[in-house]
């Protein structure tokens, strides 16, 4: 009994801080988006209405909210995918017997993931400025006609996807790293004496092994996708022609801009709903290919 006590005691400093600045901060943000919670309502109380789920129902008829969730499953689909393959191939380059500095190259490679995005994001909307970008430069170099990456509806959702890809990669990088140098050496070896190629080894020792890094790195990923904001508001604001506009930025637009804070509360919920359902597909789908895995012959 007095264990259990003292267990409490030791959980309710962490315990009341998640309770103050996390579920009560949801709670009302829960309230709030069955509310009209506006700029009316902010200089004056009593103009506030219950609307019930009039907000979500509002939401999911406006092309805007499809359009905006359109790009977020596009920006993920295509930058998830991408992201891990550079992660993961960065990672076997590091671990590779060949490799030398890994170190250094570890550090150069993760010293994007900890740069601000707003600052390096200002910095790509040089490098692919339609005039004088280093982009543009290389593409006349060779022959080709300059591109407005940013202003062009086609190639502004690309660039912003390559910009969070050298952004990231390196997080999931030191990850995969990490994974990689928990498999043993002995099954490599055993492998190479039986006569497996590099790419057998990859397939059947590096990737089984590495299953539960996948599934926690591609959770860590998509979820970090889905809240695409800062890219898109630094170099396009949302442009051209809201070809870039995202779930977040269309909440945070809501919010700050129109001050309709009601409304902005419910974007919040649905990306929520939907993140936890593309969570819960990943983790469906984990489960299925590890029951198939066992169920295998070894090769």
């Amino acid at each position: 009994m007095n264990s259990r006590r003292t267990a409490w005691l030791f959980l309710a400093p962490a315990m009341l801080v998640l309770g103050v600045f996390f579920l009560l901060p949801v709670i009302a943000a829960l309230v709030l988006s069955l509310t009209d919670y506006d700029l009316y309502a902010l200089a004056d109380i009593h103009n506030l209405r219950f609307v019930a789920l009039g907000n979500y129902w509002a939401l999911l008829q406006r092309p805007l909210f499809w359009s905006a969730l359109g790009h977020t499953f596009y920006f993920v689909a295509i930058g998830v995918p991408l992201s891990m393959a550079t992660s993961l191939g960065a990672a076997l380059l590091l671990n590779s017997p060949l490799a030398r500095c890994r170190s250094f190259f570890r550090t150069v490679l993760f010293a994007p993931v900890v740069t601000t995005v707003v600052a390096v994001a200002v910095i790509w909307r040089y490098l692919f400025n339609t005039k004088y970008g280093i982009a543009n430069v290389v593409l006349e170099h060779f022959g080709f006609h300059p591109m407005d990456w940013l202003g062009d509806p086609h190639w502004a959702m690309p660039t912003i996807i390559l910009f969070a890809v050298w952004k990231n990669f390196g997080y999931n990088m030191i990850i995969f790293l990490a994974g990689l140098q928990a498999i043993p050496v002995d099954l490599y070896e055993a492998a190479r004496i039986d006569g497996a190629s590099a790419w057998r080894q990859f397939r059947h020792i590096t990737l089984p092994m590495l299953r539960p890094t996948l599934m926690m790195v591609s959770i860590l990923t998509v979820s970090g996708y889905f809240q695409l904001f800062a890219e898109p508001y630094v170099m396009t604001e949302g442009g051209p022609l809201q070809s870039t506009t995202s779930v977040l930025y269309l909440m945070y637009d809501e919010g700050f801009k129109w001050w309709n804070l009601g409304t902005a509360s419910a974007v919040a919920f649905l990306l929520f709903a939907v993140m936890f359902a593309a969570t819960a597909v990943l983790l469906k789908l984990a489960r299925r290919g590890h029951g198939h895995g066992a169920d295998e012959e070894p090769a």
